[in-house]
Parts: C-alpha cells; sequence; structure tokens
C-alpha cells in the first residue's frame, strides 16, 4: 500500500461483554438470548418474583450454552421493583463469565431501570430502548447519559415497531 492510498475502516456495530461482537452485513444473523425477559419467559418471571436471583442465572446460562450472542434482559413487570431487580440480576450475572461473555441488551421502556442497568453491565451493549413520547429534550438527556456505555440504541418517536429505527456507534457528540 503507498503512503497516498487511503485507508477505510467499515463502521461495523462492534458490542462486547467479556468478549467482542462485530455485527457486519454477512454476519446475516445475531441470535439475542430473550428468555432473561419477565414479559417474556413465566419460569423467569416467576424466579425474579420470589427472588431467586441464582435460579434465574440458570435461564441466561441456557440462552448462551444455545447460541445467544446478545442476552436481551427485561425487568418491566409491575410487580416488581424494576430498578432493584435489574441491578442485581446483572450484578450477579456479570460475576458469571461463562454468561458475561456475551453482550447485554437492557430492554425497558422505564428509563430509570435501563439507567440501573448501564450502571452494572460491563463492554459496550444495547438499550432497548428510549423514545421521543417524553420529548426531545429528555430524550438528549437520556441519550447522552447511555451513549457512554453502549453502542447500539434503539429509538422510537412512537411506541411500536414501526416507528422504530437503529442507531449504531455514537448517537450525539
Amino acid at each position: 500500500m503507498e503512503m497516498s492510498e487511503q485507508v477505510i475502516i467499515k463502521p461495523y456495530l462492534k458490542l462486547s461483554g467479556l468478549e467482542p461482537l462485530t455485527v457486519r452485513p454477512e454476519s446475516n444473523f445475531v441470535n439475542v438470548g430473550e428468555r432473561t425477559n419477565v414479559t417474556g419467559s413465566k419460569k423467569f418471571a416467576r424466579l425474579i418474583r420470589e427472588n431467586k436471583f441464582e435460579e434465574a442465572l440458570t435461564v441466561a446460562r441456557q440462552q448462551v450454552e444455545n447460541g445467544a450472542q446478545i442476552l436481551d434482559i427485561n425487568m418491566d413487570d409491575a410487580l416488581l421493583d424494576g430498578v432493584k431487580a435489574m441491578a442485581d440480576f446483572l450484578n450477579l450475572l456479570q460475576a458469571e463469565p461463562d454468561i458475561a461473555k456475551i453482550p447485554i441488551m437492557i430492554d425497558s421502556s422505564k428509563f430509570e431501570i435501563i439507567e440501573a442497568g448501564l450502571k452494572c453491565v460491563q463492554g459496550k451493549c444495547i438499550v432497548n430502548s428510549i423514545s421521543l413520547k417524553e420529548g426531545e429534550e429528555k430524550f438528549i438527556e437520556q441519550a447522552n447519559f447511555a451513549q457512554t456505555k453502549i453502542m447500539a440504541l434503539r429509538m422510537s418517536n412512537i411506541p411500536t415497531a414501526n416507528g422504530c429505527r437503529w442507531v449504531h456507534g455514537k448517537v450525539f457528540s
């Protein structure tokens, strides 16, 4: 390569837990383990509601063993203190290298739960999601807080799948 040739670095999505995950167009499919979601798994929800966090880790471990490349964690349940549940579960999970090796997707419609999760994870995770429903100023405040810990952000101006888009990398500078 000559000195005058410009090197182009492609902006692939780079996530990490203890190990890196790079998503490229040719990656085709990324397996997201969603059984660590209180709205998506009755077993996981029951274990979390009963404060059986150690047992709930087995659900996460099974997701990783079965090929999950990202672990979706959601604690949105009216019967839970979601902030405490997210922090307690993620703190336990981060101490398990066989689970913590993959990136985490912190999934909540409540920013205080997302914030609690972001304070616990290592690596670069995904936040699912923040929205413009509380206004642009609040959205920017949340995005600025989140940007220090994340590499992907799912955001929407309306809470439906059709109103969402993914933003990779830095959201605001």
